[in-house]
């Protein structure tokens, strides 16, 4: 069992290396091995460049444009269907997204309201990231109003109410918004996008996201005792409760950092754990760190296509709900067999 997780792990983490340097190497400007092998020379050796092309032009390329949507989509991917993997395990329901407790309804609201009042981009960041928070908060909030018997229910039930609430406070301010310069960069904000990665940025909230990544890693041991129902767990000397309560934390950090860098990217946290537990069952020992692989594999690969199908680039929100749709049409066939 522990040779196939690890061959699993090993096999994912490889293609997700070969994916990245091939995104690394090909765009608009091509950069041949040829060239690239020049460059690693370049900086490790301080050889001087070929006449034929531009060490300068090939740093900025690789550096301060590529490398960094190469990490921020590996780190979005990840945390999205790491969380969506971790939300459908604690409210054991294959339709549950990282969206279900009003994440993205309140980071959304949050971002605009940072556009309404700031050009800063530090304060839309913040404010989305709080607001994501404050509407988790809201949810818990609404579901810890009934007993416990209930609780994961009315959780749900909460995370509802607290995504309709932003949405229709982000839909006011959407119509407040000045539809010359602000309305637009919500509407484009609301579409997904990984163009303002900034290497600098993407490095600094690395560090929270892997680490609610590897806290939601260790906990999947729990999460098959969950899987079961509360009172089988507890029976098995499982604290729900606090399980749930972490659970929740890490998932909603790493999903609010990803809308915070890259605005909405919709399907990922819903399709993907689908995927991995159809491919290899449902023990979420394995589901979890390959929902990790395998979202950042994805995300790497639409940013891909939206950065090349077109001369144009497509936002990264819309292209994946356009793969995304008929994928999970596909795997709602199999979805029962998967989840028994």
């Amino acid at each position: 069992m522990h040779l196939r997780e690890g061959r699993y792990i090993i096999g994912g983490v490889v293609l997700l290396s070969f994916f990245a340097v091939f995104s690394l190497l090909w765009g608009q400007y091509p950069i041949t091995l040829e060239v690239f092998q020049a460059y690693i020379e370049h900086l490790l050796f301080d050889r001087p460049g070929n006449e034929t092309y531009n060490i300068e032009l090939i740093h900025n390329i690789i550096v301060e444009i590529r490398l960094p949507r190469i990490i921020l989509a590996i780190l979005i991917g990840a945390a999205l269907a790491t969380s969506g993997a971790v939300f459908q395990a604690m409210f054991v329901n294959p339709l549950v997204s990282p969206g279900i407790l009003g994440v993205l309804g309140g980071a959304s609201f949050g971002a605009a309201l940072g556009m309404l009042i700031s050009e800063n981009w530090l304060v839309v960041q913040v404010l989305s990231f709080s607001f994501g928070f404050i509407a988790v908060g809201f949810a818990v909030f609404v579901g810890s109003m009934v007993t416990s018997s209930r609780s994961t229910v009315m959780l749900v039930l909460g995370g509802v109410i607290s995504g309709s609430l932003f949405t229709a406070l982000l839909s006011v301010l959407k119509y407040v918004a000045d539809p010359y310069s602000t309305l637009p960069a919500i509407v484009y904000w609301l579409m997904g996008s990984l163009s303002m990665a900034q290497l600098y940025e993407v490095l600094l909230v690395a560090v929270p996201i892997l680490m609610s990544i590897a806290g939601m890693i260790f906990m999947s041991k729990y999460f098959d005792l969950l899987s079961l129902g509360d009172e089988e767990a507890k029976a098995l000397g499982v604290n729900v409760t606090l399980i749930r309560i972490i659970a929740i934390i890490l998932a909603t950090l790493a999903s609010s950092l990803a809308v915070v860098m890259a605005g909405i990217i919709g399907w990922v946290g819903l399709i993907i754990p689908h995927i991995i537990r159809m491919a290899i069952g449902p023990s979420h020992k394995l589901l979890v760190p390959l929902s990790a692989i395998v979202g950042g594999l994805f995300l790497l690969a639409a940013d891909a296509v939206s950065r090349l199908a077109l001369s144009v680039e497509i936002p990264i929100g819309i292209l994946t709900s356009l793969i995304g749709i008929p994928i999970f049409i596909i795997v709602l066939k199999n979805a029962r067999a998967a989840w028994n």
